[in-house]
């Protein structure tokens, strides 16, 4: 069945919530599989190690890269179009933002992503941190939390009302972008070779990257046919995690590609860890632990909806459109993750030494 028909059968929003379920199931089966992680990877490059998780997360930011710039190139997709570029990008926001959910990541033991995939594994730990990190990211969107939020955006935003493409500004090539992903990829399958890391692994991490890809493009597919508006997006968890919450609880529902994403994580992962026999109820080991993971998902929630996305929403779907805030944001989280890492972590470990 191909697209038109899926939406003359059964509707446009429900059609964006197929596309968003069938992306979040890739997303959710690759992250399982590959244990995808960007606080993993952070933590390993601050303790100066350019391990597996490092080659892993590298693997899928190429991957994304490649995929996305190649369907803009072959005409698949036209990244002016997605709302991520068609509207001002905060400097300020990416910047702060990006610092404060780098630090809670690594106090909460995982990007929301991450929280979502063990939560559907049967981690009771991630799925307290998943709802704490879907309630302030709505706090931080609509409620008490929005006019901070707003004031330290609009400290400094992007000029003439849309993002800023790193490729255009530095006046290159559209063909820039697919190089760059495959250098990335070739470094990757480098780093990959020196930890002996097997096929699967690097199978299911490109098929991280890949679900980035399936996003904007099936949503772009959609949005040239709809008749109303569609939002063109890929993968990210600040926003559909709060849409998804204020869904079962909002009397009216409406449906859409970020309602189908998360249950679709959900499907894809824990049936991934069913079948691999990985799925294992777990808990908090003690009150710390619990502290530590509640104080990472309030800082997460917020700095998440500030800096524009979370570690695959600003990170990876939005690095691989090359919106210049995005790789700030990027940036910015590996900054405060590491930082939260030397601060934090690594006393704790020479104590314990």
């Amino acid at each position: 069945m191909d697209l038109i028909t899926l939406v003359e059968t059964i509707g446009e929003a429900p059609a964006a919530a197929m596309l968003g379920l069938a992306t979040g199931v890739v997303f959710g089966v690759s992250a399982q599989r590959s244990r995808f992680c960007l606080r993993a990877a952070t933590v390993e490059f601050a303790r100066g190690m350019l391990g597996p998780r490092v080659a892993v997360w590298l693997l899928c930011f190429s991957t994304a890269l490649v995929w996305v710039q190649a369907a803009e190139l072959t005409g698949l997709f036209r990244s002016t179009e997605a709302r991520m570029m068609a509207v001002p990008g905060s400097w300020s926001g990416a910047l702060i933002g990006g610092l404060i959910f780098g630090g809670g990541m690594v106090l909460a033991r995982g990007c929301p992503g991450r929280l979502l995939v063990l939560a559907s594994s049967g981690n009771l730990r991630s799925i307290v941190s998943g709802l704490i990190f879907a309630v302030v990211a709505q706090m931080s969107l609509h409620g008490i939390l929005a006019p901070l939020r707003d004031r330290l955006a609009a400290l400094s935003v992007t000029a003439g009302g849309h993002n800023l493409n790193l490729i255009d500004w530095a006046g290159l090539p559209q063909a820039s972008g697919l190089i760059l992903g495959l250098g990335f990829a070739a470094l990757a399958i480098v780093l990959a070779w020196r930890n002996r890391i097997g096929l699967s692994p690097l199978i299911f991490g490109s098929g991280v990257g890949f679900s980035v890809a399936l996003g904007w493009v099936s949503t772009h597919a959609l949005a040239q046919i709809s008749f109303d508006p569609v939002t063109i997006s890929s993968v990210t968890f600040s926003g559909p995690s709060a849409a998804t919450l204020m869904f079962f609880l909002e009397p009216r529902r409406v449906l859409g590609f970020d309602i189908g994403l998360v249950p679709g994580v959900v499907l894809g992962a824990g049936l991934s860890a069913l079948l691999s026999g990985q799925f294992r109820f777990e808990g908090f080991d003690g009150a710390s632990s619990m502290r530590r993971a509640m104080t990472g998902a309030v800082l997460m929630g917020f700095g998440a909806m500030l800096a524009g996305g979370c570690a695959i929403g600003a990170g990876v779907s939005g690095g691989s459109i090359f919106a210049g805030t995005a790789w700030l944001a990027l940036c910015a989280m590996w900054a405060g993750a590491i930082l939260a890492d030397t601060l934090l972590d690594r006393p704790a470990r020479v104590a314990h030494a």
